[in-house]
């Protein structure tokens, strides 16, 4: 049980960093700004992540578990109100940004308790388990959230997603038990990220994520824009691109234990190969569908490999290794959004944008390749050890 509800948690708040793809047109319109003025709210999210993660989770690395989960619930559920309830671009970024400090920290201490609410030795499919709220934020919560915000407004959307987390919130005060424990300093929790293995992998994980991530972002006007489909239509790919991703991270798990190695470069490649696919067939519908299918589906398979690795070389501290990884991720976002803005907003119009995120992905390809890591642990030689 305390599991599934974790799971609701990370699902409601990760709800609210997805769903901005399926609604930015909705929103730029309503508030008066550009595209790619709006898909800045995606970069103040990501930035809020990359300091809150890291910063909050390392500030607050001996607080009991339970009452500062519930805290960080709290936020959320403030933040995406503020976001339903914002007058203006300026108050919805800023509420946009509230939010995401707390997103990285309590999928954090998220995945310590599940892991310790359960076996040992089955830490890492307890892990996957819970990240598995995510794969469910983009399969069935980002294109519900575009369906609300299409039909009742986008407003709508935030107010759903605060509901989410105030349930979550009331679940996690009932039913959730997470006894007292040693816990380590915020200097030790530091003391462990230096090591070579985790600096390459959080440099990967950043750069190798930037295309595919800016290609989500603006995946309305790339479809509506140059595919030519229907705003009505959008959910559904939304959520073809969340199952690509669901298969993709269960599939590029087994490919890194069974190959922990080249997985990471070997993805990076077929993505790269990918997006330039999806730039040659982007104005034919069924093809650029399928494209953005498999994108997220080798967007996604790379992502278990980083995760073991992380989590193998920092074990001794991996509440902040996980918020670090995820800073990571959003580094990527971040640069996605403002980088995918410029395009979009270009004479060129949103097309050239597959061939941006095919060239990052090649670099992130190359830095794969170059800065290789010890091997990512088979499930059973992960520990979540800590203090």
């Amino acid at each position: 049980m305390t599991l599934l509800v974790l799971l609701l948690c990370v699902f409601s708040i990760t709800t609210g960093e997805f769903v901005i793809s399926g609604i930015l047109p909705a929103v730029a319109a309503d508030l008066g700004v550009t595209p790619g003025a709006a898909g800045l709210l995606v970069s103040a999210y990501a930035i809020g992540m990359i300091i809150g993660g890291p910063v909050l989770t390392a500030l607050t690395a001996a607080l009991p578990r339970k009452p500062l989960l519930l805290a960080l619930l709290a936020v959320a559920v403030i933040g995406n109100l503020g976001s339903a309830l914002a007058p203006d671009y300026e108050i919805l970024l800023a509420a946009r940004l509230i939010t995401a400090l707390v997103t990285s920290t309590f999928f954090a201490h998220a995945v310590v308790v599940a892991v310790r609410s359960g076996s040992p030795e089955r830490a890492a499919s307890t892990v996957a388990r819970l990240a598995f709220g995510m794969s469910l934020a983009m399969i069935i919560g980002a294109p519900l959230g575009t369906m609300i915000g299409q039909t009742w407004g986008w407003r709508w959307t935030f107010g759903a997603i605060a509901l989410g987390c105030l349930l979550g919130l009331i679940l996690v005060a009932a039913m959730i038990n997470a006894p007292a424990e040693p816990r380590s300093s915020a200097r030790s929790e530091l003391r462990a990220l230096g090591a070579r293995p985790v600096l390459a992998a959080l440099l990967i994980t950043a750069v190798g994520n930037i295309g595919a991530l800016a290609v989500f972002t603006y995946l309305a006007p790339l479809l509506t824009g140059v595919a030519g489909l229907a705003a009505g239509q959008v959910p559904l790919l939304l959520l073809g691109y969340g199952l690509g991703g669901t298969v993709g991270n269960l599939l590029g798990g087994r490919l890194a234990d069974r190959a922990p190695r080249p997985a990471v470069p070997v993805l990076l490649a077929g993505l790269a190969g990918l997006l330039v696919i999806a730039w040659a067939v982007a104005d034919r519908l069924l093809p650029a569908g399928i494209a953005v299918v498999g994108i997220g589906l080798l967007a996604f398979a790379v992502i278990p490999g980083l995760q073991a690795r992380v989590l193998s070389a920092a074990a001794a501290a991996p509440t902040l290794a996980m918020a670090v990884n995820a800073s990571g991720y959003q580094v990527a976002a971040a640069v996605a959004g403002w980088l995918g803005g410029m395009i979009v907003d270009s004479a060129a119009g949103p097309r050239p944008l597959y061939l941006v995120a095919a060239a990052v992905t090649a670099i992130g390809v190359l830095l794969a390749a170059v800065l290789r890591s010890h091997p990512a642990p088979r499930p059973n030689e992960l520990e979540v050890a800590e203090g």
